[in-house]
């Protein structure tokens, strides 16, 4: 049996370099000439990528049973078109009179406290648009948590996009001391902590295995220890496409993660449930916002628990 790659591994990212072209496109010539130019690409993309329209339809057709090549290319179409507005709020040239913000009362009486939190957030919408919502509440510093060891790099390219960013990212391949300890100052001082709840390890450990939109797939475990061992809450972080723009929405997850030491694998699955229901339930409303185009449900790479 050939074993699934890993979403490190996989090209998801492979035709940045095209959208990096059509971002200057856009701004030479406006957002019509980049949605012309942009079908080709996608059309090239689709049909080159075998294994990304079996993953892509396998996830529409838990949503949608009927969904065929139509609603496949819809969905990398999406996913396109939004690699430039990840650009453009970067930069800070998205228009903000575009976007929605549902509970951001609830980041700003957290912040008021003097605690940060952790934000479990999914490959949905265009979450760089949070850095525009900083830049908005200068009080408010998130720093973005990422499985991958070019964090420095992107660092690089987001102070170069815009240098007064309100986003730091960091590298958690591994969860050491130091990095707890490194994380744990940050929350203290009130900042936010994001980190993916719907991309297992690079490792491939510190999972568990819950139902998701009418199958079992696994989830990492990584944001609720993280909490648990900060003491601090737990906000839901999500961006959908809504209208002509996105709508950012927060929603309070858990006052403080408990990881009683007995039942330390039952509270951590309990946990990802709430965070799985809770995606499931924004996916069910807007199904190509999901951006994860590998085998999801079929890991067999994915065997260790917590």
């Amino acid at each position: 049996m050939t074993r699934s790659r890993h979403w490190a591994q996989m090209g998801e990212n492979t035709f940045v370099a095209g959208i990096w072209l059509l971002f200057f496109v856009h701004r030479l010539l406006g957002r019509a000439v980049f949605r012309a130019l942009l079908w080709p690409i996608v059309l090239v993309y689709w049909l080159s990528n075998a294994n990304l329209r079996a993953h892509s339809l396998g996830y529409l057709r838990r949503l949608q049973p009927t969904a065929g090549w139509r609603e496949g290319l819809a969905h990398v179409r999406l996913f396109a078109e939004t690699m430039l507005d990840k650009l453009l709020a970067i930069a800070g040239r998205y228009p903000m009179a575009r976007v929605r913000s549902r509970g951001t009362e609830l980041m700003e009486a957290q912040s008021k406290t003097g605690q940060g939190a952790v934000l479990v957030t999914a490959h949905t919408g265009c979450l760089e648009l949070c850095q525009a919502l900083a830049e908005q509440a200068p009080d408010l510093k998130v720093n973005v948590l990422v499985h991958t060891k070019h964090a420095e790099s992107f660092n690089r390219i987001l102070a170069k996009l815009n240098p007064h960013r309100g986003v730091e990212l960091i590298e958690v391949s591994d969860l050491d001391m130091g990095l707890v300890l490194k994380l744990a100052e940050r929350v203290a001082a009130g900042e936010f902590l994001a980190i993916a709840g719907d991309r297992v390890p690079v490792r491939g450990s510190k999972t568990v295995r819950i139902p998701f939109l009418g199958g079992e797939a696994e989830f990492p475990v990584g944001p609720y220890l993280i909490a648990g061992l900060l003491g601090c809450p737990l906000f839901l972080m999500l961006s959908l496409h809504e209208g002509d723009g996105y709508a950012l929405e927060f929603e309070r997850l858990a006052d403080k993660v408990m990881l009683p030491r007995r039942a330390r694998e039952a509270a951590l699955a309990e946990h990802a449930g709430r965070f799985a229901d809770a995606l499931a339930a924004r996916l069910r409303r807007s199904p190509y916002d999901w951006f994860n185009f590998y085998a999801f449900w079929d890991r067999p790479d994915v065997s260790h628990h917590v």
